[in-house]
């Protein structure tokens, strides 16, 4: 019989492997902050790289708070 991959991601997988004995709670809050501040941090980088190759600024700013950006949707009737 071949062996089953199972559906986890491979991040899934390494935190399995790393889990494979009990961890005390306060680690665990403090591998979960790493981890939250890691994808936030990656995600603040991608933002900064779109301000930056838009060009964007104050004014923009001003514009983005003072635009409706909301999609129009057309009603159907039945």
């Amino acid at each position: 019989m071949g062996t089953v991959q199972a559906p986890f991601s491979n991040l899934q997988m390494e935190l399995l492997q790393l889990y494979k004995t009990d961890v005390q709670e306060e680690d665990l809050v403090a591998v979960k902050s790493l981890i939250a501040t890691y994808f936030a941090q990656k995600a603040i980088a991608l933002a900064d790289d779109i301000w930056d190759s838009e060009g964007w600024g104050e004014s923009s700013v001003k514009k983005l708070l003072t635009t409706k950006m909301r999609t129009a949707y057309n009603k159907h009737t039945l």
